[in-house]
This record gives structure tokens, sequence and C-alpha cells, in this order.
């Protein structure tokens, strides 16, 4: 049984409280405890990060700190067997994808950031004075402090990294809330933290249940911002309690993304991106496309092919080769993502492909958390699967007819984090992706990330930009020295 721990000043710790249970997407049985952190492991935590700010680790240079982070990002990858296996029993997503994509990210992040902070300039300008000495005026970013992270289940080392490894870069010091339902692999970093020398108190885990620990953790006055990926209504909540003391926030929140396919598209891209964007993680990304607008004249070759790639996936466990879908996150989630799927069927949608629990599956996956790939076609734009976030395998797919039309249908919602493009002519490209009210727009490709440039969401899908440049605006302050000479 694996047990995940509180890390915190260097050290794993635990609790009083009964602890969490820690099932398998994969089989629906338990394998480990979560301790339920609460007020007092947050404290400690808090104050381990505090203290660690006036400590070694405060007055280390920038060049020690990065030579730290590249020394943490390779010993991750040097133990990436022992990341992957936890990210995947956590999971239940295939070897193939976590290999691919959550380790290597979950790696590189530190190196990126790193990297970042060695190469965005300070400004200086000269001002003159009526003594005619003049002032020079210069700019110095200094580390905001103590950063609450919050983090999801979907992509657990990824999206975790991705926010701790810029707040260490700028000299902050962090406690992390990673979710309940997965903390494995966060909790191993730890032990990475000790042996490449992170000083104690840098990097601390609190585990726990959201409504206990991850409330303890937002609202405890020694934390100086909050960062927050996961549910719109939860970030709204953030958001009010951020307001007490006045402490920064960054929120990456729900979506409900579109994917226009125009006729001149390659077909053969747009199916293989669309197929990705929309079943990829078992549909549990918030980037995933779950409605897909196709013009008329392609439009039933289109969904005739979704539909047999849709049918293609198999369902595994995560070390078979053969694996290319995964489970849901937890029972919880399947019985929701199941509702929208008997809601669809409510309401008229044409049920091309899933719909439903896989029919067929091994006796030791049985008890597990699997829905099949699911598309739908037939709908009206306000029924429930069209207008609400539902985090599982499935789109609908629906006809249009012009680009001022389809452009109207894909910013028709209260998200807008982003949209997958699919067109050859140039022309069309820039100007449809300048009409749409979303932070990402890929054209011809999804899922394709330069760490240096831009993240975030419009509308109900967040607030500020993370990545690159953009993160130091979150995780530094700016302080203008003026010296009079």
């Amino acid at each position: 049984m694996r047990e995940s721990k509180h890390f915190i000043n260097g050290e794993y710790l635990s609790s009083d409280e009964t602890p969490l249970t820690n099932y398998s997407p994969i089989t629906g049985k338990k394998i480990g405890i979560i301790h339920n952190g609460g007020a007092q492991e947050v404290d400690l935590a808090v104050n381990a990060a505090r203290n660690a700010l006036s400590g070694e680790w405060g007055k280390m240079s920038a060049d020690d700190r990065i030579a730290l982070l590249h020394k943490l990002a390779d010993r991750i990858n040097e133990r990436f067997d022992e990341f992957l296996e936890a990210e995947c029993a956590d999971t239940g997503k295939p070897h193939s994808l976590a290999s691919h994509i959550d380790i290597p990210r979950g790696a590189a992040n530190f190196k990126v950031f790193a990297d970042t902070i060695k190469n965005v300039p300070d400004e200086a300008f000269e001002l003159a004075t009526p003594d005619g000495t003049g002032a020079l005026n210069y700019s110095q970013r200094v580390p905001k402090g103590v950063i609450a992270v919050i983090c999801p289940w979907n992509l657990p080392l990824l999206l975790m990294t991705w926010k701790v490894a810029p707040a260490l870069a700028c000299g902050n010091t962090v406690v992390v809330k990673p979710s309940n339902e997965t903390t494995l692999s966060t909790c191993l970093l730890g032990e990475v933290m000790n042996e490449v020398g992170i000083p104690p108190g840098v990097f601390n885990v609190v585990v726990g249940k959201g409504s206990r620990t991850g409330d303890a953790l937002v609202r405890h006055q020694g934390v100086d911002a909050i960062t927050f990926t996961g549910s719109t209504p939860t970030g709204e909540g953030l958001m009010a309690e951020a307001a007490k003391g006045v402490r920064d926030i960054s929120l990456e929140l729900g979506g409900k993304n579109a994917g226009i396919v125009f006729a001149d598209a390659n077909l053969d891209k747009a199916i293989e991106g669309t197929l990705r964007s929309a079943f990829a993680n078992c549909g549990q990304v918030c980037l995933g496309t779950e409605r897909v607008y196709v013009e008329r004249p392609i439009f039933n070759e289109f969904v005739k092919r979704m539909k047999e790639g849709a049918q293609s996936f198999t369902f595994g466990k995560p070390e078979d080769s053969t694996t290319t879908m995964g489970p849901l996150i937890s029972k919880t989630h399947r019985d929701k993502v199941l509702s929208y799927f008997n809601k669809a069927t409510e309401q008229g949608a044409t049920v091309v492909a899933g719909g439903g629990v896989p029919k067929v599956l091994p006796d030791e996956l049985k008890d597990g958390f699997w829905v099949e790939p699911t598309i739908w076609t037939g709908l009206p734009e306000d029924a429930v699967v069209i207008k609400e976030e539902i985090f599982g395998p499935c789109c609908h797919i629906a006809p249009f007819d012009s680009e001022e039309e389809v452009i109207k249908l894909a910013n028709d919602t209260p998200y807008g984090l982003a949209s997958a493009l699919w067109t050859e002519n140039v022309s069309r490209a820039h100007r449809v992706a300048k009409q749409l009210d979303t932070g990402i727009i890929w054209v011809n490709s999804w899922f394709l990330r330069d760490l240096r440039t831009a993240f975030g969401g419009m509308k109900q899908s967040g607030i500020g930009r993370e990545g690159g440049v953009h993160s130091l605006e979150f995780y530094t302050e700016l302080k203008n020295i003026c010296l009079k000479l």
C-alpha cells in the first residue's frame, strides 16, 4: 500500500486525522492512503516556506538557483520510471501518453523557467532634474514570497511543475496542495528536492481534501499569492479568499473549447488532431475539444472518419503497449460524465459512437472507471452537453456554412480558454483567429506548446497569463529605484 504523507521543511510528516483512501482508476481497488492535512499542517508548511525566504535559499544567487533547478530536472529524468509508475498508478493513463508528455514536460519545466530568468532585462531611465545633476531610475524584480500552488488531478506532475518551476526560479518558496486524487508524483518530488540540495522549506506539500487542506491554505495570511488550476466555481471562491489581505491570484479555469474545420483543411491532419483533442487523456484535458464545427461540404466524411477513430481506441492496463485509452479519474467523475451522456440522449442526440461503459473488459478491469469515447450529432446549440464542460472523452459535431456563422457559434460560451482551427488558407487562419475569444488558438495543430509563450484564458476561463516572461509578472514584484545623482 502506498502512503502519501506531507512534505514539510524537508521531512515527511503524518496527520492524526483519519486518512483518505487512494483508489486505482484502473481497477477501482484501494492502492494506498493519503494523510488528510488541516490548519496545523498548513501552518507548519507556510512557516517553513517563510523561514526559507530569509535563509540559505533567500541568500542564494540567481546562478546558483538556476544550477540547482537544472540538477533537479536531470534527477527527475534519472528517476523517470519511478515518476512514470506513480503518475500512471494515480491516473490510470497509458504509459505511452505519460512517458511522452507528463514526465518529460514535468522535468523540462524546471530547465525552461530557470533559463528564462537569465534572459529578462531590467529597464533603466535617465531623468533630467532642475539642478542639472539628473537622476537614474532602474527596475528590480524580487520574489513575491510564499506561493500557494493548488493543482488539478488530470496532469498532476506537469501542471504542478508548470507553477512550481517559475516560482522557484524567481526565488519564491511554495506550499503545494495536490488533488487528493493524485498525490503520488508530487510527494515523490520531495525526495528529489532533498537529493539535489534544495534547502528545507523551499518546497512543501500538504495533502488532503480540498475542503479541509485547500481551504486552510488559501485562508492563511502567510501566503503571498495563490495560483490555481481547476473549475470555474472553485476559482471564484479562491478569488474571494485572495481578496482578504489583497493577495495576487492566477487562475486557469474551465473551458468549453471549440474546434473549427473548414472544407479546405487537410482532412487527415484535422481528423488526427481532433481525435487527440477530444479523447487524449480520456478527455480529461482543460484544453480539449468538446464542440466541433465542420463546414458542410465535408461534414459527413468528417463524422464517418471520427467514428472510425473513436472506435479504434483500446482499453487496458497502463503498461500494456496496446493500451491507447485509460479510465476516468474516479467513480464520482465517471458518474458525472455518464450523466451527461444520458442528458445528450434525452435531448435527442444521434449517438455516432460510444455513449456508455465499455461492454467488454477483462475481469480485473471491470470495476475500474471506464467510459467509451463518445461522439454526438444533431443537438441544438442550447443543449446541455454543448453548453457545459463535461471533462470526459466526448464531443458534439455540427455543420456550418460560413465564417461569420462559425465564429459566432464558437464564441457563444462563457468560457474562453482554447480553440483549434483547421484550414489551409493562411488569410482565413489569421482572420478567424483574430475574432475568436480565447486565450490560445491553434491553427492546424493541437496541444503544441512553446513554454516561452503566454498561457491563460479569457472570460470565465481564468485570470492572468503564465509562461516565459509572463510568469515573471506573477511570481515577482517589480520595484523602481530612483537614484539622485
